[in-house]
This record gives C-alpha cells, structure tokens and sequence, in this order.
C-alpha cells in the first residue's frame, strides 16, 4: 500500500510552434526544479475548477497565450503514485491543436524554450516525464489512454494501462 501522502490534481498542457517543435519550461522552482517540462499547473479545487478550465487558465497565465477548451485534446489520465517521495499526483495531459505563435517571455517559473521532439530526448528533464509522459504523448497523443505510474523513490518508475480508446483509423501512432 503507498504511504499515506497528500493527493494533488493537475494539468500538463503540450504546446507546439507552426514548425512542431515543442514549447517547453525550465523550473525555477520545485517541483521539477532546474528540469524542462510542458506547462501546467493544480486545478483550483475551491473553485470546482475543470481539468479543461484549469489548462486554458494554466496556458493563458504562463505563455500569455489564448486558447479554448475546443483547442484542447486530452489525451492521458496519469495517476502517479509517491512522486518525488512528496506526493501523489493525478494528472491531466492535453494536447494543444493551436500552434503558438512565439516564444514566451520569461517568467517567476522559469524561462521557455522550443526543442524538436528528438531534442528533448538530450535535455534534463523529469524521470516520469522521460519513462512515461512523453511516450505517452508519442503513442497516444491523438487518442486517450489512462495510466497509473509508481513512482516510489528508488526504484524504476513502474508504469501500467488501465484503459485504451482507439485512435481512429489511420491515427495511430504506437
């Protein structure tokens, strides 16, 4: 049975420039301190914030940038079990279908890059991000796929399927 941690809920948001390179953050701060990641952020549970509410308001606050939750597509449910020792996370990854038009300024949270979806491969970032999140993204980005990942520390990041829904045909991309 995991440890008795705090239960946190929040978004990833995976960005692209017209030429689909991927916009991504350096933390400032933790967690995920010093690393590259997709933006996002924790719903605001005391508002009954929506996962969709809460990735429009996380895009807008972050990069300044504009998006409906028509440009939204989620695409993964991922419950992370003792993430960082600290807590436990549900997250939820959606993909942008509106490309940003520019680099983000930099901010309290960190600075921006874009990077091609090989080049993250070489950047430091996350180890779930690295194990589970972004081959989520490659395999299930058109789809949706529900996930639950141990995330104990010392150990390797076990992750399993709960459920699949199809791409349509011709979308796959496993």
């Amino acid at each position: 049975m995991a440890d008795a941690l705090p239960y946190k809920i929040a978004v990833l948001v995976f960005l692209e420039n017209a030429a689909g390179e991927h916009l991504l953050l350096l933390r400032a701060k933790p967690p995920n301190l010093g690393v590259w990641s997709p933006i996002g952020g924790k719903l605001e549970m005391a508002t009954g914030e929506s996962p969709f509410e809460c990735a429009v308001r996380e895009t807008r606050e972050e990069t300044g940038f504009e998006v409906a939750t028509a440009d939204l597509h989620l695409f993964s449910v991922i419950a992370e079990k003792a993430y960082e020792g600290q807590s436990h996370w549900l997250m939820f990854l959606f993909r942008c279908r509106r490309p940003v038009p520019s680099l983000p300024p930099d901010m309290s949270e960190g600075r921006f890059g874009f990077f091609s979806r090989a080049a993250v491969e070489a950047l430091p970032i996350p180890e779930t991000d690295r194990t589970a999140l972004w081959p989520t993204y490659d395999r299930h980005r058109d789809h949706f796929v529900a996930l639950r990942a141990d995330c104990a520390p010392g150990m390797p990041v076990h992750v399993e399927v709960e459920e699949i829904t199809p791409a349509p045909a011709g979308q796959n991309h496993a």
